[in-house]
């Protein structure tokens, strides 16, 4: 029986080998692999145990993570354009600089994620669990966070343009200098967020009052 370190081994040569990749991983265990810089584009990791593995600057266009657990994995200027991560786990899992756009991130746990610097626009994080991550100058323009947690989540710098934060919980939120242009707050909670120089213009605030507002229109 192969031991963990020569099971890891038998899938990275699967998936690099030239002549025969392998393609499906679903359900696979495949905690703390280092896959770094490898094209992954269309991978099937359904389900897969992805629990610390090394991913940074990988090509996962296209690739299906839906129900992967990341928690804690890194990936770092990765490229994930158009890849599905529907209800995977991504607890404290590093995306700095990483392309989401255009990925479909349905309710996701992004629990304290770093997401600094990634484009997330046109993505759908409905009712995804943002909370304490950050999010601090990430580009969401147009995104769908409607139902979304975000409480105490830092989102300092970050362009939500015309993005959809319907119900979002966004309490004890930090949006010093966020952009929220003609973004949509339609019954957002926004208890003690703190919203100093944000750009509000054109935005469709929540219903009802806000208390000690920090708000700063310009």
């Amino acid at each position: 029986m192969k031991n963990y370190t020569e099971q890891q081994e038998l899938i990275l040569s699967q998936i690099t080998n030239k002549y025969f990749q392998r393609r499906d991983f679903s359900g696979c265990d495949l905690s703390r692999i280092n896959l770094k810089g490898i094209d992954l584009t269309g991978i099937n990791f359904i389900g897969a145990d992805l629990r610390g593995a090394n991913l940074c600057g990988c090509v996962l266009t296209r690739a299906n993570l839906s129900g992967a657990n990341l928690m804690q994995a890194s990936l770092r200027e990765a490229n994930l354009y158009e890849a599905s991560l529907c209800e995977a786990n991504l607890i404290n899992a590093d995306f700095t600089g990483a392309n989401l756009c255009g990925t479909f991130l349905w309710r996701v746990k992004f629990t304290g994620s770093n997401l600094w610097g990634a484009s997330l626009c046109d993505v759908d994080l409905r009712e995804a669990d943002l909370s304490e991550a950050t999010l601090i100058e990430a580009s969401l323009i147009e995104a769908n966070l409607s139902f979304a947690n975000l409480t105490g989540a830092k989102l300092c710098g970050a362009k939500l343009l015309e993005a959809n934060l319907t119900q979002a919980n966004l309490t004890g939120a930090d949006l010093t200098w966020a952009n929220l242009t003609k973004a949509n707050l339609s019954k957002a909670n926004l208890w003690k967020a703190n919203l100093i120089y944000a750009k509000l213009r054109d935005t469709i605030m929540p219903d009802g009052t806000i208390e000690q507002p920090q708000i700063v229109i310009y």
